[in-house]
């Protein structure tokens, strides 16, 4: 037993933790949960405890259901919202078949598979989002009422006794108990919309801290007798939530994305990944927005990125390079402006990692970057200047990714196709809805 598991087993002693709860994902990103005693947790270590994976969402078919949860110890932490006597913790855990080999169909894995082809290459990725979402007044059920905001104001306003800053300072306070640094915070432009920044750190980490970010908003909300969701828009009148991501690479202590003197401190690695990014954006798209809805906020104009460009100041641009800190070489990175919260982080930074480093690879050449805002220009102004569009719909993302070898060898056969089956459905039954907009629109006047 390594020291990570004497010390989870230390702690849950010592804590008079009760109740450990394994966190996994299925395929789509959605929190998978089991609770187990603690006197279970050292078999768990050595062989994993076995569960029903065909139950779950994409994890495995009916005739291999049998795999096993192995917690990783160097997740554990206590989860604060379930009080202090007994204690409950949790710890997320890789998926294994009954050999305890990986599981081919746990989102987790597929990106510590892309993470050690990074290491093959000498190279850390290291993530840092700003998570967006709304508070509305209460949960909403089909159906019902249309979703209230619980607050009018815009980005950056200090409301007085508003309640996002009650909730932000819950929110934030629980984050840091459980080991989730917190950069900033602040609403955002819509009625209702807050963002949260996580500080930067490695992928694996943050895409667990997204996971957990997500839970924790959820359980705040409730406390506060209100309601949190990521839905990237939920609201036609204002600006949807994103995930802006900053992203960076790093060969041992040096930033590989810096180069004193070159245009915004961007090396040629920086540029050759900002343009497997691009290059490889719209295949790439059904992973990192991968909902109906998704494409609401991408096309809903405002400062959503919907064509494959980059620049610096250019907030409508895919990938911005931003230059706070000119002078620090350790802080040069680049910012992907596409994603938001609803996606699977674990896919998400699986994808956007092999694609900048195909770019890497490649040595892919960065088109000219794009100094007007995109969403000012005209469709022939566009294709003049050779910008190319993301899809513009779920179904459009799709049909770019069933034909990307990139997206299929990324995520490998079982999560790529289950990925495509179960997003052609949710395409279809969107498609087949009579629309409230249809009936407006239409009954009055045919």
């Amino acid at each position: 037993m390594d020291r990570q598991q004497e010390f989870v087993l230390r702690t849950i002693e010592e804590r008079d933790i009760r109740f450990v709860r394994l966190w996994f994902t299925d395929v789509l990103g959605t929190l998978k949960s089991v609770a187990v005693a603690p006197a279970e947790l050292e078999g768990a270590f050595a062989e994993g405890i076995g569960f029903d994976g065909s139950s779950i969402e994409g994890l495995s078919r009916v005739y291999e259901a049998d795999m096993l949860l192995r917690p990783d110890p160097a997740t554990f932490q206590i989860l604060p919202w379930r009080g202090e006597n007994p204690g409950t913790a949790r710890m997320f855990c890789d998926l294994l078949m009954p050999d305890g080999s990986p599981s081919v169909a746990d989102p987790r894995h597929v990106l510590q598979r892309a993470l050690t082809k990074a290491a093959e290459l000498g190279f850390t990725f290291y993530t840092h989002p700003e998570i967006e979402f709304f508070l509305l007044k209460e949960p909403y059920s089909p159906g019902g009422r249309a979703p209230v905001p619980v607050d009018e104001a815009g980005y950056f306003d200090h409301v007085p006794h508003g309640t996002g800053h009650d909730f932000r300072r819950a929110a934030i306070t629980m984050l840091e108990s459980m080991g989730i640094s917190v950069e900033f915070s602040h609403h955002v432009g819509a009625p209702g919309q807050n963002e949260i920044d996580l500080r930067y750190a490695d992928a694996l980490s943050m895409a667990d801290n997204i996971m957990t970010f997500r839970t924790v908003i959820k359980e705040v909300a409730l406390e506060q007798g209100i309601y949190a969701t990521f839905m990237p828009k939920p609201f036609s009148q204002y600006p949807g939530s994103g995930m802006h991501t900053h992203l960076s690479l790093f060969e041992g202590d040096t930033n590989a994305f810096h180069e004193a003197g070159a245009p915004y401190q961007l090396s040629t690695v920086g540029r050759q990944f900002i343009a497997g990014l691009l290059r490889h954006g719209a295949e790439t798209a059904a992973v990192t927005n991968q909902w109906v809805n998704s494409y609401k906020r991408l096309w809903g104009g405002g400062e959503a990125p919907a064509h494959l460009t980059w620049g610096h100041n250019n907030r409508s641009a895919l990938v911005r390079v931003p230059m706070y800190k000119p002078t620090k070489g350790q802080s040069s990175r680049i910012e992907v402006r596409s994603i938001d919260a609803a996606c699977n982080p674990y896919l998400t930074f699986a994808v956007l990692l092999t694609a900048g480093l195909k770019g890497i690879e490649g040595e892919y050449e960065l088109p000219l970057e794009t100094e007007d805002d995109a969403w000012g220009l005209t469709d022939s102004e566009r294709r003049a200047m050779g910008i190319q569009p993301l899809p513009s719909s779920l179904g459009r993302a799709l049909e770019m990714m069933e034909k990307s070898d990139l997206v299929a060898e990324t995520l490998g056969e079982h999560v790529f196709d289950f990925f495509l089956r179960n997003k052609r459905d949710e395409w279809e039954d969107y498609r087949r809805q009579v629309t409230q907009f249809e009936l407006d629109r239409y009954l009055p006047r045919l």
